[in-house]
């Protein structure tokens, strides 16, 4: 048998560096194995999914120096590899599924499934769907679909007894059926949901080892009952543990930066983030942390992983950056890294329009744009505070404006106005009191240029990080603050 894994981004936001973890992860171990190594892109989120974001995951990975023998860029046999372009393929299993009675049609509106749950929650009951199309007769429910009626398929699960299966890493593990929702397999608009597609695609692509997130253990009976209604063999299954930030929960870009994005802009080596990636619950067998990729492979056994969380150390990586700097790089390849990483001729034309207004001699370029090649900015909260706005509403324009600049796919200077206007708006705000804070936050002082354009030179990435890093500075919002204010956003929007 030929080892094959794969990784399956959605490409609906930043590249996440768990994203790249994991496929470091896969890539290892098939490599490893003298196997081959797959990406998938799974887009079957209409909405939220972007050709850019795709793009972006892309060359994210790529930068790092992960490669894979078969996708959406390079093809391959068992292509195709984006999930929007293999609906008939879904349609068709799921129509299969529907004949063999392994699933129903679920009639159900967003109504009665939004009391339903409102029931479940003010009875302290497991939330889930009840079943309550399941036994509609099958020749009743095909007629109803035929004249259009909307519905989505869900699966059946048994009702008693537990779903045993093995992990390569974690041994035999047990989980009720009780436990398992009568899952979603297609969508009303007949798009297929992750479960569904993620098991026809593992098993037509011949994925032999799943190797994902921790947070997968639990629909793992979801995907292995779709197998055997299938008839199919089951992959074997490894689930790693997730990255955690410092102090040990999940790891989250409110307290850690976690797109791929943001470390290649603050100028970290793709080398030795891959490295220090390595590092996350995996270790060389003779313990040294500086290794590179080519010796990782070398060296590589999935049983040396380690179960405890792994933390992400932003610190930590940062040391580790320093030594590739001083160790592996000679002058003449720092002054290239240097020269590529911003001080290229791409960076300087899309800043000197801005800059030449304000320049009266060459040497004024170094002051108008250290801030678009500096990581977190020298600022104060007592700047931000000068700006002119009482400290509660400006916490509120910080927060609302990242709240709704995370939502901009489109990075571009109007997207960005739009959605800072909207926000200003909403609050009753003028314009130009709103961006005071924001101009201090982003460029550090408010005679920067305009603060929109400055967001689109940095890029998207960056200048959330430095909103969160404002936030941060003016102490924070506690997670009862935060909560009452999510309430007041959605109130604005």
């Amino acid at each position: 048998m030929t080892v094959r894994t794969r990784i399956a981004p959605s490409p609906t936001g930043d590249p996440h560096v768990g994203t790249a973890y994991v496929a470091l992860f896969n890539m290892a171990f098939a490599r490893s194995q003298g196997g081959e190594f797959l990406l998938r892109i799974e887009d079957t989120d209409q909405a939220r999914s972007t050709p850019e974001s795709e793009k972006a995951i892309l060359d994210a990975l790529h930068w790092l120096g992960l490669e894979w023998d078969e996708g959406p860029d390079n093809g391959g046999p068992k292509g195709p590899y984006r999930q929007s372009e293999r609906s008939e393929i879904y349609l068709k299993h799921a129509d299969q599924l529907l004949e063999s009675g392994h699933a129903f049609r679920c009639f159900c509106t967003s109504e009665r499934l939004d009391e339903l749950r409102a029931t479940q929650m003010e009875n302290k009951q497991q939330l889930g769907y009840d079943g309550h199309c399941m036994h509609i007769d099958q020749a009743e429910a095909a007629s109803r679909a035929a004249q259009g009626e909307s519905h989505v398929v869900r699966m059946r699960v048994p009702r008693e007894g537990q779903c045993t299966f093995n992990d390569m890493l974690r041994g035999e593990i047990s989980i009720d059926w009780t436990q398992i929702d009568l899952q979603i397999l297609l969508k009303a608009d007949g798009m297929p949901t992750y479960h569904l597609a993620n098991v026809v695609d593992d098993h037509l692509m011949e994925i032999s080892h799943v190797i994902r997130g921790e947070e997968w253990i639990n629909s793992a009976p979801k995907h292995i009952l779709l197998y055997q209604y299938f008839g199919w063999d089951t992959p074997v299954f490894c689930h790693l543990p997730l990255l955690r930030n410092v102090d040990k929960s999940k790891l989250s870009k409110r307290k850690n930066p976690t797109s791929i994005l943001y470390y290649q802009r603050m100028g970290y080596l793709p080398e030795a983030l891959l490295n220090y990636l390595g590092r996350m619950g995996w270790s060389m067998p003779d313990e040294r942390e500086k290794f590179n990729l080519q010796e990782m492979l070398a060296e590589f056994d999935i049983q040396r992983v380690s179960l405890g969380g792994p933390v992400f150390d932003v610190e930590k990586l940062s040391w580790l950056n320093g030594l590739w700097i001083r160790e592996e790089l000679t002058d003449e390849q720092l002054a290239d890294r240097l020269h590529d990483w911003a001080l290229n001729r791409d960076v300087l034309m899309a800043f000197l329009p801005f800059a030449k207004q304000r320049m009266e001699t060459l040497s004024d370029i170094a002051p108008l744009g250290s801030y678009l090649v500096s990581g977190m900015l020298p600022i104060t909260a007592e700047q931000l505070k000068s700006a002119g706005i009482d400290e509660e509403p400006l916490m509120e324009v910080l927060q609302y404006s990242l709240w709704r600049l995370e939502s901009v796919q489109n990075w571009q200077r109007d997207t960005i106005f739009e959605a800072l206007k909207y926000v200003a708006d909403a609050m009753g705000i003028k314009l130009k009191p709103f961006l005071a804070p924001l101009f201090i936050a982003i460029a550090g002082s408010s005679a920067s240029i305009s603060v929109m354009d400055s967001m689109n030179l940095l890029g998207a990435d960056m200048s959330r990080a430095r909103l969160r890093y404002a936030i941060e500075l003016l102490g924070g919002i506690g997670k009862k603050k935060l909560k009452k204010m999510e309430k007041a956003y959605q109130q604005l929007s």
